[in-house]
């Protein structure tokens, strides 16, 4: 079971919650991501999603007066850098999102993405046929 820790993207872009839907749109479109974090006082107080933000749209809130505290998720999933790739797709269906928050302890350190679980997934196989090869023709 292969640890997730290679692939926590640890420079997350986190916003305030007092911060507007519209703020966390051009943000998520400036640095191609697909969520932020929303910090309220110095630590995480929810996430905020291309998924959250059809959601505000869809409910006909305007995206430039809509406050994130207003819409963001505030049930957050945590995994540790040490869980495994399998326990993570398996929380992600569970709670049915793309993303988890990454704690070592009580301390956040990154955020993992559907994406990044795939990525890492093709990674081991990879290395398996590469091991598999090189044992057929050795």
């Amino acid at each position: 079971m292969t640890p997730i820790a290679p692939k926590i993207a640890r420079n997350v872009a986190v916003i305030g919650q007092e911060r507007t839907v519209l703020d966390a749109a051009q943000l998520m479109v400036e640095r191609y991501i697909g969520s932020v974090v929303v910090d309220g006082g110095g630590h995480v107080n929810g996430i905020f999603t291309e998924r959250d933000l059809m959601r505000a749209v869809a409910q006909g809130r305007d995206p430039a007066r809509t406050l994130l505290k207003e819409v963001m998720r505030t049930q957050l999933v945590r995994v540790a850098p040490s869980d495994s790739i399998e326990h993570c797709l398996e929380l992600m269906r569970k709670h049915r999102c793309r993303h988890l928050l990454v704690y070592e302890g009580d301390e956040f350190v990154g955020i993992v993405s559907l994406r990044d679980l795939a990525a890492l997934m093709l990674e081991e196989k990879e290395a398996l046929v590469e091991q598999l090869t090189r044992y057929i023709t050795s």
